[in-house]
């Protein structure tokens, strides 16, 4: 079973640069990979137990599906090498952040309940990750600012467990995100689909 999981933690390791990379460059292929990569990640988490990540991978599988489908649409609209992005509605400010409030809210007793290490650190970045996963399907300029947050205090949970190899991978996917706000705001252009 240890090689079956050290094969999955290869696989998500490489699949996973390889999805920021496309997500940079807004490519549709990032959402079929996700579904891989997803499915791969939620069951290794679930073979150690780690819940929520597993849930949360989940989660990326279903978003993944709903992504390329949005992407798809969107990218009829713009030309080719474009970056599609969507104009963020004043209510998704306020839901997100009750989103985010009532995410850490639930799975902070729960994560404690299952022994997590850091179930506060780890309940809001699960929670910022399913919102930036959302605002990501939506072509939201702005959730690469999520992605910076979450993929900060995701490093700082590795670091704490000793998860150093994970940590360098969150390291990597901060860099990602900061070079990735600047690539969508050079190359984006707004465009208006129905919701």
């Amino acid at each position: 079973m240890d090689q079956i999981i050290q094969a999955i933690e290869v696989f998500a390791m490489v699949t996973g640069i390889a999805y920021v990379v496309l997500e940079i460059l807004q490519k549709n292929a990032m959402w079929v990979l996700g579904i891989f990569t997803g499915a791969a990640c939620a069951f290794e988490f679930a073979v150690t137990h780690v819940w929520a990540s597993m849930g949360l991978n989940i989660y990326y599988v279903g978003m993944s599906v709903v992504g390329l489908i949005q992407w798809k649409k969107a990218s009829e609209a713009v030309g080719e090498g474009q970056i599609h992005l969507k104009g963020i509605p004043a209510g998704v400010y306020a839901l997100s952040a009750a989103l985010l409030l009532a995410g850490t809210a639930v799975l902070t007793p729960v994560l404690r309940a299952t022994g997590d290490p850091a179930p506060l650190l780890d309940a809001v970045a699960v929670t910022l990750s399913a919102i930036g996963t959302w605002w990501l399907a939506q072509s939201y300029l702005e959730q690469w600012f999520i992605w910076i947050a979450a993929d900060i205090l995701t490093t700082a949970l590795c670091l704490g467990t000793g998860q150093y190899w994970m940590a360098v991978l969150y390291l990597v996917y901060i860099g990602s995100a900061v070079y990735g706000w600047f690539h969508w705001k050079k190359h984006g252009k707004y465009v208006n689909l129905p919701d």
